[in-house]
């Protein structure tokens, strides 16, 4: 009987672990479907995924922001505008001009070789998750 008992304590504790694992995946998801999506543009496309991004929402955390900054090469100005940093994982398909809805990513890895070839960017660097473009 002892060893009945054993399986039949092993069998309820990987039913158990299997509902809290479930329970805090549901929990993961729900948090996704509450994080906050903002509208974008690519405005400048530099080499080397220097990419300069201008948010057009205005409930955008503005300290992430650089509410203006001037391209020091082509003297262009720009509004609302953060370097990207997460270029791993950022859509080919976007391309400069082209607007794109993102979330907020600050847990994300960048572990790709990048170029250090210099553009001019935003000091303020803010990692995303592209939702749709």
């Amino acid at each position: 009987m002892g060893r009945l008992s054993y399986w039949f304590y092993i069998y309820r504790m990987r039913w158990r672990a299997g509902l809290i694992l479930l329970t805090i995946l549901s929990c993961n998801k729900d948090e996704m479907d509450q994080v906050e999506s903002f509208s974008a543009k690519l405005v400048k496309q530099g080499i080397c995924m220097n990419y300069v991004i201008q948010v057009n929402d205005i409930d955008f955390p503005q300290d992430l922001i650089e509410k203006e900054w001037t391209d020091e090469f082509s003297k262009v100005k720009y509004e609302n505008v953060f370097a990207l940093e997460s270029v791993c994982d950022f859509p080919d398909s976007i391309k400069e001009g082209d607007s794109f809805r993102f979330r907020i990513d600050r847990e994300k890895e960048n572990l790709c070789a990048v170029c250090l070839a210099y553009t001019a960017v935003p000091r303020k660097f803010v990692s995303i998750t592209v939702i749709k473009n």
